[in-house]
């Protein structure tokens, strides 16, 4: 490879990573500072997850509230109108009215009776008392509505880590930009030295168009690195509820913290999302139990008071009659049977799952710290690396001003620095995301 392709690799990989910032921003371009704080607020007020997720809250509230059926009356008014000659119902009807005489005994009246109408004005009220089964229904449901509470939570915990994930990445498109700036700004003043020096007779044109073609390659690069800013902020505005065309810029740069690495950390069994997971067993294990007590007979009250009359605005007779049932359901074709066994395996699946993700979540949790130890191992060797960089470029250019080295010399330690202060902030980038990962996984919840 020449020197020439050398210089210029560099400058086409930040290209090639920048432009995983994918996106089109359309309209007026609006720049807005913001803090990692703000952010996250924005996004838990309005991100549509969140909403969705309070909607599920919500509609699982609504199915407990339903269960308070089993305590309370139903009741139910109803008028109905009518006309028969059928000799049972219509000597019935003239019964419920109290209107028989002694005429109606007469055997030609009863087997041909004349048209009857009959308007009744009904009250029915149903009581439950005693029903095992929809008591524990009710408990599940009670177990369900606190599983979608820890669901909301987690995932409130998911955005905020995205937002973090986001911001970092706004940081690190920025960092990419200020590097580029300065190895344009490198660039241009070389490139004015190699034509003074070409116009004097000094150096060849080969040195004059290298250092041309290092500069077109820089402001390429440039262009990748505001389009990156771009689409970073679009995300950020899709994550805030926000719409797209705002360019946000964050307070200040995001450093790797210093915290001491602490290999104990474990997965705690309260976060939120084992919770729910855990809540939604108990809930399962309760609707077992309810089928299982439908077994059980069940013990519930019935009374109703009507009105009979002849005339369609007439309340003449009224009666009522109340009384309570017993009803027991002895076979239903194994109909619950099979439900519980269904139950149980759903139980069941619960049940691995809930190991099975506590377990992906301790290895995540190892490799995340492996991750962390490396990020600030390199940051610690990249900061050595710029330095060293930084002073041998200052070397090389006292040289170039000499006439000692050529020009591609001064180009590639400049390429050489640029390309390490960017590999720098993407450990300090790593560092950062990988923190904040940890923070999500070790999240416990206390209610």
């Amino acid at each position: 490879m020449s020197r020439t392709k050398y210089f210029t690799t560099w400058f086409v990989i930040v290209s090639i990573l920048l432009s995983a910032f994918t996106g089109k921003v359309a309209g007026q371009e609006i720049v807005r500072d913001i803090s990692l704080n703000e952010a996250i607020a924005a996004a838990l007020n309005n991100n549509k997850d969140i909403h969705l997720a309070r909607i599920d809250q919500n509609i699982a509230a609504i199915n407990f509230k339903k269960t308070t059926a089993i305590f309370l009356p139903q009741v139910s008014l109803s008028y109905t109108g009518i006309r028969t000659n059928d000799p049972l119902n219509a000597f019935g009807f003239k019964l419920e009215q109290r209107t028989i005489t002694q005429n109606d005994f007469n055997p030609a009246l009863l087997n041909n009776p004349n048209a009857t109408s009959d308007y009744m004005t009904k009250l029915e009220v149903q009581q439950p008392l005693v029903n095992i089964d929809m008591l524990y229904q009710r408990m599940g449901a009670k177990k369900q509505t606190e599983a979608y509470q820890y669901k909301t939570q987690r995932t409130k915990e998911y955005l905020t880590f995205e937002v973090q994930k986001a911001y970092l990445q706004l940081q690190l498109a920025y960092d990419a930009l200020k590097v580029l700036e300065e190895a344009l700004q490198t660039a241009k003043s070389v490139y004015a030295f190699t034509d003074n020096h070409f116009k004097q007779g000094l150096i060849q044109k080969s040195d004059l168009l290298n250092a041309k073609v290092h500069i077109t390659s820089v402001e390429s690069s440039q262009a990748k690195a505001q389009s990156g800013i771009k689409n970073a902020s679009d995300y950020l505005s899709l994550l805030m509820g926000q719409p797209s065309g705002t360019i946000y810029k964050p307070h200040g740069e995001l450093q790797a913290q210093p915290a001491a690495l602490d290999s104990g950390r474990y997965i705690y069994p309260g976060r939120s999302d084992f919770m729910a997971i855990q809540k939604a067993i108990e809930a399962s294990d309760l609707m077992i139990k309810s089928s299982q007590m439908s077994y059980l007979p069940r013990l519930n009250a019935f009374g109703n008071y009507q009105y009979n009359d002849s005339r369609i605005t007439g309340f003449g007779a009224n009666s009522y009659f109340f009384g309570v049932q017993l009803s027991w359901n002895i076979f239903t074709g194994n109909k619950t049977k099979n439900a519980i066994a269904m139950q149980k395996s759903k139980r069941d699946k619960l049940v691995t799952q809930l190991a099975q993700q506590k377990e992906q979540s301790q290895t995540d949790l190892d490799k995340a710290y492996r991750d962390l130890s490396d990020a600030r191992f390199e940051i610690q060797q990249g900061k050595e690396a710029v330095e060293q960089a930084t002073e041998s470029l200052r070397i090389l250019q006292n040289r170039y001003n000499q006439g000692l080295v050529n020009t591609t010399d001064v180009l590639m330690a400049e390429t050489q620095l640029s390309q390490l202060k960017f590999s720098l902030a993407q450990a300090q980038f790593s560092s950062n995301v990988t923190m904040a990962y940890i923070q999500f996984l070790t999240s416990t919840t206390n209610k």
